[in-house]
């Protein structure tokens, strides 16, 4: 973030007393070392090397030795050439002087110029922020180790509007799961008791919190780390930004930042397949919109429907309800104006649901679930479900607590839509439940379980929940 009116670029602190509280104070020394840091000096080789390849230029030099490369070089800092090396012909260095010693580093090409991790355009721009990289990294080491030490993040704008957001979140009043704790020696003898058990048990606080998804990024102008107000140096590769929320950081400061990312909507590229957390927070709302919209459109007009998530719409029609819902997000029209068939909304609940990255009932949660459905007796195995339940992160609870809410009332109308918690196990196990390593023949082995954890969740919906 380049330094604005209301922001200096000198190296003072920032109070951590509220009422002390000035903008933010971007620090200014590693702007200044890399002012101070030498610049490129290209010696030219001066005749031409038939054995140049085009995408090198007047500085390589053909095959010569160290010894004679140092001597072209020696004197001048920041100075540089390439090489073909002797000893592995076909292959190139790159010869540059810093520190009064001249450093040889193995030079590739695949479109774009490295030695490392960055890729650049020309050699000119490596050579310019590798002698950035050089001289920060020695004249600054012992600072760039503390530099995370003291951070302004807590008083930076995003986080001052993350406040707030979270506020009005926490005003809406939101309803929260129930909390259940049996004594290990316990042993509940009916459902009916199970059940009075579950109801009188305190809640639990869910919090949707969202690490950030942090990407390498390339700053076009001078940048300051919004966690710990320095400069983010060097000419591409600055640092990372998150692609959900915008926030600017060093990579190093990245794994210090707090899982408090609040995604903003123009970021969000698309509806269906983006992560549900990120979603929900995107839109500030407690489930995904889809859900929301599909279900009270399904209960509107296609509860008596026979078939009912059993029977596909065409995918075509399917298809231009997840384009109008990536295109329009919550203002997506799947009336009965645009889709007489309520097949299509329920088969577009289905595809958003099975296009999740990360299924409702979570990767990592999967075989927990998977071994519960396992289990011989009955109030073992639904103690062992309501358990995994307690452990999903709080948007994928509330999205499936509100689906299976709808799934119940399906199943009150299965007398016209012959639709029973076991036929709708069948159509939502696979899609709810999807095995970490993407394996078909673990999937076809596990259709059973799947299709009983979600029968179990329909049926045990008033416990479960």
């Amino acid at each position: 973030m380049a330094a604005s009116s209301n922001s200096s670029l000198s190296g003072s602190s920032v109070s951590s007393d509220p009422e002390d509280y000035q903008p933010p104070i971007w620090k200014s020394y590693l702007y200044q070392l890399q002012q101070e840091a030498p610049r490129p000096k290209r010696i030219t080789c001066p005749q031409e090397m038939e054995t140049r390849p085009k995408y090198y230029g007047r500085e390589f030099h053909g095959m010569i030795s160290r010894e004679y490369a140092d001597e072209l070089l020696a004197g001048v800092e920041g100075a540089y050439l390439i090489r073909e090396s002797q000893r592995q012909p076909g292959t190139h260095t790159l010869a540059l002087r810093f520190g009064h010693q001249t450093l040889n580093y193995r030079l590739f090409y695949d479109g774009k110029h490295f030695v490392g991790e960055k890729r650049f355009e020309s050699v000119h721009d490596l050579v310019t922020d590798a002698l950035i990289t050089l001289y920060i990294e020695t004249k600054a080491a012992e600072y760039i180790a503390k530099m995370t030490t003291n951070p302004i993040y807590e008083h930076l704008g995003y986080t001052s509007l993350l406040k707030d957001k979270m506020v009005h979140r926490l005003s809406r009043g939101r309803t929260e799961p129930r909390r259940v704790t049996f004594q290990k020696d316990e042993r509940i003898s009916s459902p009916l008791v199970r059940r009075s058990a579950l109801k009188d048990t305190p809640e639990k606080q869910c919090f949707y919190e969202k690490i950030h998804n942090f990407k390498v990024h390339t700053f076009r102008g001078p940048h300051w780390c919004e966690y710990c107000a320095n400069f983010m140096w060097g000419l591409i590769a600055q640092g990372v930004r998150c692609s959900d929320c915008g926030l600017n950081v060093h990579k190093q400061c990245s794994k210090l930042v707090p899982s408090d990312c609040q995604p903003d909507l123009r970021r969000i590229k698309k509806v269906f397949s983006c992560d549900l957390t990120t979603l929900v927070k995107a839109h500030n709302t407690t489930r995904p919109m889809v859900v929301d919209m599909c279900i009270q459109e399904i209960e509107l007009r296609g509860m008596t429907s026979e078939g009912l998530y059993r029977v596909s719409g065409f995918s075509e029609h399917v298809e231009d309800v997840r384009l109008s819902f990536d295109r329009d997000g919550d203002k997506a029209d799947i009336s009965a104006d645009a889709y007489a068939d309520i097949n299509i909304i329920a088969g577009a609940l289905k595809l958003y649901l099975r296009d999740l990255p990360i299924p409702v009932i979570t990767f990592d949660l999967y075989s927990k679930f998977i071994q519960a459905a396992k289990i011989p007796n009955a109030d073992s195995r639904l103690e062992a479900v309501h358990e995994g339940l307690l452990q999903l992160p709080p948007a994928h609870y509330e999205t499936l607590r509100y689906l299976m809410a709808h799934l119940k009332r399906v199943t009150m109308f299965e007398k016209d839509n012959l639709m029973n918690s076991e036929n709708l196990g069948i159509v939502f196990g696979p899609t709810l439940m999807q095995p970490p390593e993407q394996n078909a023949l673990t999937t076809l082995n596990h259709m059973r379980q799947q299709k009983l954890v979600v029968q179990l969740m329909i049926e045990h919906e008033d416990v479960l929940f």
